[in-house]
């Protein structure tokens, strides 16, 4: 028996059947095409990934094996092991005694993907409001997308800084970096003074506890107990203990004994109303934003500044500075430095 079958309905389900096989099929926008491309770029930021390690590996005389490689890539160890060998097809690494190095090939790409994402955290840290917490992971992303040129430009507008915000050093255009020095905070002994040079932001979660003490690159510290469970130092008059896991994550530089021990500083929000003091700085972990809004309001190293009035919930206070009055948090406070020495009534 023969089923009439209405024209405009035919005609409309093979339309949407073509449509479909052309979504599916388009040969750049289509479907697969947008599949394949999306699994090109999952393996190009592996690749990627890989190289930056093997370079991080390298610049810190680490030995770098699969095993190492597929923890911080979180793959597989198969997975690495075809990863490897495509970067060794690719003439980018190279096998010597059960170690992976870099060839000069790989160095130079590495270097470029290294260069990207330390100068978007730069960026970040000091032209946006992006949390500390979100520097690396927003780098992470940022450097499998950004040129090399666009990266050169991004950095001009800094003003080619040199480190970025975790104390690592930017590589230069051409490739160029310092060698590297300093010593993990957890081969340091009881005395010891030394400054911090570098803090590692990987894992987030021991970076977090790390932030949370105020440490930052440039900041001394001063070494008070050891042991095999903890490690207890002074920095910036504050005594902070670490594990010595978390510790391995703190590079620093020795310094001579003879050079004095930085003592804790005043903090703004430690005046009380009716008290002066002359400002000495902003802390280094007040970045971006907030940092040039302070600045703006006048809080620059030398400028006299008096504790006015606190609001009703005693959150923010009122200030004045250059003569004019002026609300402060006492989140944003506590990153003020002042010099109650110089402090005129």
């Amino acid at each position: 028996m023969l089923i009439a079958v209405n024209p405009e309905i035919a005609l409309l389900i093979g339309g949407a059947a073509l449509l479909g096989l052309a979504l599916t099929f388009w040969p750049k926008n289509g479907l697969l095409a947008l599949l394949a491309r999306g699994r090109l770029n999952t393996q190009r930021v592996l690749l990627e990934d890989a190289l930056k390690f093997l370079f991080d590996c390298e610049y810190k005389s680490i030995p770098c094996r699969l095993n190492s490689i597929a923890g911080n890539l979180h793959i597989s160890a198969d997975s690495t092991a075809r990863l490897l060998d495509r970067l060794r097809a690719m003439g980018l690494i190279q096998l010597q005694e059960d170690t992976f190095r870099l060839t000069d090939a790989g160095r130079s790409y590495a270097l470029r993907i290294v260069r990207v994402h330390r100068i978007w955290e730069r960026y970040l840290a000091d032209e946006t409001g992006v949390g500390q917490m979100d520097w690396h992971g927003e780098a992470d992303f940022k450097e499998h997308l950004l040129s090399p040129e666009a990266a050169d430009q991004l950095a001009a507008q800094m003003g080619n800084p040199a480190f970025d915000p975790h104390g690592d050093p930017i590589p230069s255009s051409k490739g160029e970096m310092p060698v590297y020095t300093g010593k993990p905070l957890s081969a340091l002994k009881e005395g010891d003074i030394a400054r911090i040079v570098h803090i590692e932001d990987e894992p987030a979660a021991i970076y977090a506890q790390i932030a949370a003490l105020g440490l930052y690159p440039g900041m001394q510290v001063y070494i008070m107990d050891v042991t095999d469970e903890r490690i207890q130092f002074a920095a910036n008059g504050e005594e902070c203990v670490l594990t010595p896991l978390f510790a391995t994550n703190i590079t620093v530089e020795s310094l001579p004994a003879p050079e004095p021990i930085q003592k804790k500083a005043d903090l703004l929000s430690a005046l009380k109303a009716g008290e002066s003091a002359l400002v000495k700085g902003i802390s280094p972990t007040c970045r971006g934003q907030q940092r040039r809004r302070l600045m703006d309001l006048g809080i620059v190293p030398g400028t006299a500044i008096t504790t006015e009035f606190r609001s009703a919930s005693g959150d923010p206070v009122a200030y004045r500075v250059l003569g004019t009055t002026i609300a402060i948090r006492r989140s944003q406070a506590d990153q003020i430095f002042i010099d109650r020495q110089e402090a005129k009534p």
